[in-house]
């Protein structure tokens, strides 16, 4: 589990800290390498197959936690020394790019990985090795510090907090598929259809990414 942690910190530290131009491309590498991991790892992860009470379920877990970040958004305009700031560096990601394409990425790489790895494989060894909630709480904590590269404090802390909710569903029981209808939902939704704040943030020279999102 060490390795695949230290991989993972790794791989989100390098699509942090590189040129704005190209995060895109280097997070979709990052979900491609840990998704790919955990397939390889985890056979029952390979097994998945996506049924309709699936999409109901992570259209309403993806609902709550929306409802979640919307009040985190106000708290943390209010509370960050530089929350307003972060929170718009981390849209300003959009600029430039073309939303399809986004959303594309999203949905096909960079949502189902982040299940796959975090919850399907980081989380699920934890929970065989230290139980079934400290396992998850290992997990979110993990999630949230690899954010920590991007230098974006409000990230971190809304890394943390999606972290949290999924590591939560995960330990009670939903299903896999949920989750992952879940992450693609949220991502998409938050970041490119009703953002919490109005497109056309500032870029800066901090690199953040609309993970957990």
């Amino acid at each position: 589990m060490a390795a695949a942690l230290a991989l993972a910190a790794a791989c989100f530290g390098a699509t942090f800290r590189g040129s704005r131009a190209s995060f895109w491309n280097r997070m979709t590498g990052t979900g491609a390498v840990l998704g790919g991991l955990s397939l390889l790892r985890e056979p029952e992860l390979r097994r998945l197959r996506p049924r309709p009470r699936h999409l109901a379920e992570g259209a309403l877990i993806a609902g709550g936690l929306y409802g979640v970040f919307r009040i985190g958004d106000v708290l943390a305009r209010r509370i960050m020394p530089d929350g307003a700031g972060d929170i718009e560096d981390i849209y300003s990601l959009r600029h430039g790019q073309n939303a399809l394409t986004i959303a594309a990425r999203l949905a096909t790489v960079i949502g189902p990985a982040e299940e796959l790895f975090w919850r399907g494989h980081l989380q699920g060894r934890l929970a065989a090795d230290r139980g079934r909630w400290p396992g998850a709480a290992l997990a979110a904590g993990a999630y949230g510090g690899v954010h920590i590269s991007s230098g974006n404090p409000t990230l971190v802390g809304a890394a943390s907090v999606a972290g949290a909710w999924w590591s939560a569903l995960a330990a009670l029981g939903v299903d896999m598929e949920s989750l992952i209808v879940s992450h693609i939902l949220w991502d998409i939704v938050i970041f490119l259809v009703v953002p919490t704040t109005p497109a056309g943030g500032r870029p800066s020279g901090t690199l953040s990414a609309p993970l957990g999102a």
